[in-house]
């Protein structure tokens, strides 16, 4: 599943051919991805100004001038794809279509933003701006991890007392959104936390440490275009290249690279996930 380096990458790629274009012609084909898509949905974007491209969490926002929001997420194996762009930022001409190409959005400009999801665990919807905030998919989601309201005391707060392992509090898309599997693993290297501690017996110096790690981590992520493991590729289809910088996801019985750390890298399994850490380093 995408992460949000992945998601911001991909709406930084979208951005030059969206933000201020009209959509001269939007098709949908077929009914549903994920869960239906709204009604009239080819219509209603058909002609429309898109205003800003942002990211909330996992998910793209297309604000249109209509006064409705262009909701986007891209599940396991969505894909925004770029092409025939004559300002010059995307080379590639437009391809044949494909079997999942399930909604084509044909801007004024003559670039044309293809949506494939093979898989269709993707999703869209429409909604209103000035309420977007209050959708189903945002309106439980905790502070952006870039942004201000993710900061030190908030975090210290928000693990306070908590019983259950770090990893799966910083997994909680109420305590910070957009955090996933990948990057918390980095990040708990990175502070030196093994990923069994239960939050609220790490001591707030160390909490509040972990916020810039994180940040670190994921503006780190975000220059390297992301991760692509499986099916990840960035706008102007290019795949992203941070999983060549991962310290411990992926890399179970590798050494740790800390320098003077002889230990390797080991795997444990919660709530159905892998963590990746290294014995010696993580405490």
């Amino acid at each position: 599943m995408p992460e949000l380096p992945e998601v911001e990458t991909v709406r930084r790629g979208l951005a030059p051919v969206m933000e201020g274009h009209v959509i001269a012609h939007a098709s949908v084909n077929r009914p549903d991805l994920r869960w239906p898509f709204p009604p009239r949905m080819a219509e209603r974007l058909t002609g429309r100004r898109v205003q800003a491209l942002r990211r909330r969490s996992k998910y793209i926002l297309a604000d249109l001038d209509s006064g409705e929001t262009l909701l986007i997420h891209l599940g396991m194996s969505g894909r925004m794809l770029v092409s025939g762009d004559p300002l010059g930022v995307f080379v590639h001409d437009h391809p044949a279509p494909e079997k999942h190409d399930h909604v084509v959005l044909e801007m004024e400009t003559g670039a044309r933003i293809t949506f494939n999801d093979p898989r269709r665990f993707g999703a869209m919807d429409l909604m209103d701006t000035a309420t977007a905030e209050a959708h189903k998919l945002l309106a439980a989601l905790g502070p952006e991890p870039l942004g201000n309201d993710f900061n030190e005391p908030h975090l210290v707060a928000a693990l306070h007392g908590r019983n259950t392992p770090i990893k799966a509090a910083l997994l909680d898309q109420h305590i910070v959104a957009g955090l996933g599997n990948i990057y918390v693993c980095e990040a708990l290297y990175r502070a030196r936390i093994h990923p069994g501690r239960k939050a609220g017996r790490i001591s707030a110096r160390r909490v509040a440490a972990l916020v810039p790690i994180i940040r670190e981590v994921l503006a780190d992520a975000i220059s390297a275009g992301g991760s692509s493991l499986r099916d990840f590729r960035q706008a102007d289809g290019e795949l992203g290249y941070f999983q060549h910088s991962f310290d411990v996801y992926g890399r179970e019985g590798h050494p740790c690279r800390t320098p003077g750390c002889e230990a390797k890298i080991r795997r444990i399994v919660q709530s159905g996930r892998s963590s990746f850490y290294c014995p010696s380093c993580q405490r």
